[in-house]
């Protein structure tokens, strides 16, 4: 979206003044050298999310009014206040400083309509904070579908679905181990807090990207990419585990060539289910596995079963990724598992133990039709179901570990059947229908009008970005293209 690039271009921007060109900030009267907040309150000044008082103290314990936080979440977010400002609020006069931000906050979403009024001077409490935080991040939506989720916090009564979001990003902590607080009020150092945490995380998490190359043919540009999974391979079951080929060898060593001379990892990418993972048969499937990737000189393995739903099939998956993190030593080992849902339940995969033996966790999404208002979706790794899954292993697996797997292919409803769409269809379809493109906001993922046929679900530039954003929030990791020789030209460039 154009307001995520603009936002984060400026918090790039201001990361760079502050590590280079910044002068450090005046010593401020009331911050002690060991205050809590004194690296918080002083990288704020320097980068003029807050200014110092007439008296050159910072305002240690001032609490902060409903009009000053919306100016600093403003500033943070590189949002430019409207001029001239138009009243959108009957108690926000279009004189007044901050009508122009209210304004622009208002329009972006992070503030929402009153019974007409915005209490511009009231303080700013605790909730309030947590809503305009995840307001402005765009994840209203997914705050109004999580109001269930369980909180640590046995004083939150109400707006409990951005409280969660604001707790789980990591944005805000509690004043208590079973306290938020929600009605208190926010002082000038915690507000100071709460946006270095979102420059932080919007601007210095770091992320990996990788994808998958189904054939020789398009493959594009793999320079970044920190591993190329080569599909050469899928797993068998005849008495014993088999690895049995899919793709020609000399087709399989030119992908291999072009993801080593681009810099990146050619991993063997080896599929299977749940028929192929059987009980105490971990030492057999590892070294079948391990001796494929010694055979073709691999960088790594890529391993990537479905459908595992029993504690068996569980466990011998995951003593099979320790076997092979042992046998593999410095290559890397990607592993596939399916993502954890909000309300379902998957018991096939130990995430904690797959995270700690591999590099990187895959987390696949599962790709089904809904029915929404009368309307068939097919949205595509849809952004409240990526949120379940981060928040869910959120402290149980590394988060620069995990990596979310993303359909390159379009997809469309075919009879009953999900039918995927290749780059080249994609793209002409797309061309032809420019007209009827749309955005869904709450799944993050576009699609395309049909024409006497179901609509085709895509995942564009736009929505790339909004992935890649919300994987920086929960501290970094890894996106994976599902298929990098259909993927369409504006989706890399999206990638990070």
């Amino acid at each position: 979206m154009k307001r995520l690039r603009k936002a984060l271009a400026c918090l790039l921007l201001c990361a760079l003044l502050a590590g280079a060109s910044a002068a450090p900030a005046a010593a401020l009267s009331d911050v002690p050298e060991d205050f809590w907040a004194k690296e918080d309150i002083e990288r704020c000044v320097s980068l003029k999310y807050f200014y110092p008082e007439a008296d050159g103290s910072f305002g240690v314990g001032k609490e902060m009014s409903r009009a000053e936080f919306v100016v600093v979440l403003c500033r943070v977010l590189g949002w430019k206040p409207t001029s001239p400002a138009r009243a959108v609020y009957e108690d926000v006069p279009e004189t007044a400083w901050y009508a122009g931000v209210v304004e622009a906050a208002y329009h972006q979403g992070a503030i929402a309509g009153q019974d007409g009024s915005f209490r511009p001077q009231d303080p700013v409490t605790r909730s309030e904070a947590a809503s305009m935080l995840v307001r402005a991040l765009g994840y209203g939506s997914i705050a109004g579908l999580i109001q269930d989720m369980s909180l640590p916090f046995q004083d939150v009564k109400a707006n409990n679905g951005c409280i969660v979001m604001a707790y789980g990003l990591g944005l805000m902590d509690g004043t208590a181990v079973s306290d938020f607080s929600p009605d208190s009020h926010v002082a000038r150092e915690q507000a100071a807090a709460m946006v270095m945490r979102l420059h932080d995380k919007l601007s210095g998490s770091t992320l990996s990207r990788a994808g998958v190359a189904v054939s020789e043919k398009n493959l594009p540009e793999l320079k970044g990419y920190e591993a190329v999974g080569v599909a050469a391979a899928k797993l068998a079951y005849n008495g014993a585990p088999q690895i049995v080929s899919t793709m020609d060898g000399e087709e399989a060593r030119a992908i291999r060539a072009a993801a080593g001379a681009a810099g990146a990892k050619p991993l063997l990418y080896v599929s299977g289910t749940a028929y192929h993972v059987r009980e105490n048969e971990a030492e057999l499937l590892a070294e079948a596995l391990f001796q494929a990737v010694e055979a073709e000189g691999y960088g790594g393995l890529f391993l990537d079963i479905t459908g595992l739903t029993t504690e068996p099939q569980r466990d011998t998956l995951t003593s099979t990724v320790r076997l092979l993190r042992e046998k593999l030593g410095e290559r890397l080992l990607y592993v596939g598992a399916e993502a954890p849902t909000w309300k379902g339940a998957i018991f096939g995969y130990d995430y904690a133990g797959l995270g700690e033996a591999a590099d990187r966790l895959v987390l696949r999404f599962e790709r089904k039709a809904e029915s929404t208002a009368g309307q068939t979706v097919i949205p595509l790794e849809p952004l409240e179901q990526v949120y379940y899954a981060l928040n869910r292993l959120r402290g149980v697996v590394d988060a620069g570990k995990l990596t979310l797997f993303l359909t390159s292919t379009g997809t469309a409803q075919k009879g009953r059947e999900l039918a995927s769409l290749t780059g080249e269809e994609l793209a002409a379809r797309v061309a032809e229908r420019s007209g009827r493109s749309h955005y869904s906001g709450r799944y993050a993922c576009a699609y395309l009008e049909g024409e006497g046929e179901n609509d085709v679900w895509y995942l564009n530039g736009q929505a790339i970005e909004e992935r890649a954003r919300l994987t920086r929030l929960f501290g970094g990791g890894c996106l994976c293209l599902s298929d990098l020789n259909n993927t369409l030209p504006e989706v890399l460039e999206a990638m990070p």
